[in-house]
Formats: C-alpha cells, structure tokens, sequence
C-alpha cells in the first residue's frame, strides 16, 4: 500500500497523516488530500514531503490505491455524488452512521468497502481501530497506527461506534470537576493541572490487561472510603440506567 487518498481533511484526516507520515521514513506512503478542508491540507502538504493536496476529489481517488472517506455524513452527497471509483480501489468508510450499502449505492462501485472507527491518538499510532468487514489492506493500514480490530458484523460495529460518542462526556466530567475545585477557592491552573494528572494516571493503569475494568476499579477504593463514597452516591443505578438508555438512543440512530 504506497498510495493513499484522503477526502475530507479534518481531525480524523489529520491524525492518520500525521500517524502514517511522523516517524515513517521510507516506509511512509505518500498521500493525496482533497482541497476541502484546505488550511489543514495545506499545513499537512507543507509538513511531509509525500503529501500533496489535488485540485479535487476525483484527482484523490484516481490518484490512490486506498481511498479513506471522511467527510461529515451530512455532507457525503455533495462531496461524493459525482465521483468514479473504480472497482479495484479500496475505499475506507469513516463517516459515523454511513453503512456500507449506503455508500455503495452512492459511488454506484463494486470497489472493496471497509467501515473503520479511527480515533484522533492513531496520530500517535496508539489507538485500536474498529474495523468491518476485516480486509487485509484496510486492516495493515491501520495496524501501522496502532492496531485495527475487526468485528464479524455491521451491528456490533455499531456498539464500537456508539462508545466513541462517550468521549466528549468524560472530557466534560473532568472539566466540571476542574470547575468544582475552582469554585471552592483552588486556582484554575492548579485545578487543571491536577485534574489532567489524576486521570493520566488512571490512563496508566488502563494499560494492565491483566486486570478487568471492574477490579482495577475495587483496587482503587478502600471500604467506606472516599472514592466508594462518590461512586456510590453520584454514579448511582439511577445515573448508570440514564447512561445506557442515551446509549441505546444513540445506537438505534446508528
């Protein structure tokens, strides 16, 4: 896989550019990106010598073997109605909620399509990618950036997909204990220094597979203790039915 194509150059696009060209010496592939999302393009081009940015998307995917598709799902019509895939190619479906069989019937190809779940930390090359259908290039693509991880079916892709819609939350959970400390007289920068420290920390811990995520929890409280305190008030069956009701809400739209 030496030639790799991007539509829709934003946060997603950026990441495995920069997961596939940071560090990648001969071995880097070289990348066509779609003008849309020009500033980014245009950076990314700047940055490494075998990324260019085409004068559009046609030129993207004539120019690849493997075409990664990343544009918003509201805007996928606009940006590829007119587009002529050719069926040796191998497009990458990243748009959430898109199946494949809706993007099939809108390129009108029988070129090979894989549906992934690419996480901004592949840029660091440490991120798992949820893959479907497994496909070998599709899945080497992304082992490069961290591992890919096919499912046997579009539904339990599905489930993959709906827990990446927590993210923000946990970002907006330790912002509002951040706003909590702030409140009670500690300094926001100290606040959000410690915040990011503590949960750094249980990022670290994350890493030992040897230990389910229910005990890593049990190891980090003591009986009667502060943090069975806060789990057993705050994020009590109430609070955990609420998260897997908005969870089944969200997957029935996917």
């Amino acid at each position: 896989m030496k030639r790799i194509g991007i539509i829709g150059v934003g946060e997603i696009g950026r990441a495995v550019v920069t997961g596939l060209c940071d560090g990648g010496g001969s071995e880097a592939p070289e990348v066509f990106l779609s003008p849309r999302g020009a500033r980014t393009a245009a950076e990314l081009s700047s940055r490494y010598e075998g990324v260019q940015v085409c004068a559009d998307n046609q030129e993207v995917v004539d120019r690849s073997e493997v075409v990664i598709i990343a544009v918003r799902a509201a805007d996928r019509h606009d940006a590829l109605a007119a587009l002529r895939v050719d069926d040796d190619k191998t497009v990458v479906n990243v748009m959430a909620g898109v199946a494949n069989d809706d993007l099939r019937h809108l390129l009108a190809t029988d070129a090979a399509l894989v549906r992934a779940i690419p996480l901004p930390s592949v840029r660091e090359r440490r991120s798992v990618t949820v893959t479907f259908p497994s496909h070998p290039v599709v899945d080497a693509l992304f082992e490069r950036l961290g591992g890919a991880r096919p499912v046997a079916d579009e539904a339990a892709f599905n489930v993959f997909s709906a827990l990446t819609g927590t993210l923000t939350t946990h970002y907006a959970y330790l912002a509002t204990l951040t706003s909590w400390a702030v409140g009670h007289g500690v300094a926001p920068d100290d606040a959000d220094s410690y915040v990011r420290s503590l949960f750094q920390g249980v990022g670290r811990a994350l890493s030992d597979e040897t230990r389910s995520l229910h005990q890593l929890a049990a190891d980090h409280e003591t009986p009667n203790g502060n943090n069975e305190r806060i789990r057993t008030t705050w994020f009590a069956p109430a609070n955990s039915e609420a998260l897997n009701k908005a969870l089944d809400g969200l997957l029935a739209d996917l």
